[in-house]
């Protein structure tokens, strides 16, 4: 991990190092794979198969080599999501699930704040239904969660989740709220926007997502359901920020 970077912005230079290869072999190239992929950090080409009346298959590689092989139609569900994948004929919900898994840890580019905002609800929803353990929040300044307090208030109320929030001293938090906030002046704080759920010490539900702000309004970041990935941002949090 890079040295000349705080922790939180290193971990991202990490995962944007791990390119994904997608190698499509189908009957005809697609180009829109390509196009649905390139804010993500995933690398796709064509290899061209006789036209045998199947859609065709995807294999994936990063730096470690081979990972899966999927269904082409796993992939268009995932750039065009189903309503629902029970009932859908060509696709498999195990398969589809999986996939998603392989896109854990994968550099997304060019996030918006409202792209960040759902994902972070994910988090928030995961933490506020277990209701243990330590989760861990900075949108980078203080005054975004003006609008969120009532939200933070409501995962502080759960007896036995601890609520730690980060950001820049730009707007100064109500008192009566249950939330610890660590007011920051940096600009790993200043510039990351980040959340990191411990799952109370359960491995199958600690997630975390990372994103550093690139302009005026887009960021490079992701998220990861990896226990040990998780541990690390918390540790980090808590021992540099108390």
């Amino acid at each position: 991990m890079s040295s000349s970077r705080p922790f939180l912005k290193a971990k991202i230079d990490e995962v944007a190092a791990d390119e994904k290869q997608f190698v499509v072999y189908a009957a005809t190239a697609d180009d829109d794979f390509a196009e649905r992929f390139a804010t993500r950090n995933v690398a796709v080409t064509h290899r061209l198969l006789p036209d045998v009346g199947g859609d065709g298959f995807v294999v994936v590689r990063d730096r470690e080599g081979f990972r899966a092989v999927v269904g082409i139609a796993t992939l268009r569900a995932f750039l065009t999501p189903p309503v629902s994948l029970s009932g859908t004929a060509d696709v498999d919900t195990a398969d589809f699930q999986a996939f998603l898994a392989l896109l854990d840890d994968t550099l997304f580019r060019s996030m918006n704040r409202r792209q960040l905002l759902a994902t972070s609800r994910e988090i928030e929803d995961r933490a506020w239904r277990y209701g243990t353990g330590q989760i861990h929040v900075g949108f980078q300044s203080l005054t975004a969660f003006r609008t969120q307090v009532t939200v933070y208030r409501l995962l502080a109320n759960r007896p036995q989740l601890s609520v730690h929030v980060y950001g820049r001293p730009e707007w100064t938090p109500p008192d009566d709220t249950g939330i610890t906030w660590h007011v920051e002046s940096n600009d790993e704080i200043g510039d990351v926007w980040f959340l990191a759920y411990d799952g109370g010490g359960e491995d199958d539900i600690k997630c975390a997502l990372l994103a550093e702000q690139r302009g005026p309004s887009t960021y490079d970041g992701f998220w990861t359901y990896d226990p040990a990935t998780v541990d690390q941002v918390a540790a980090y949090l808590q021992q540099t920020y108390g």
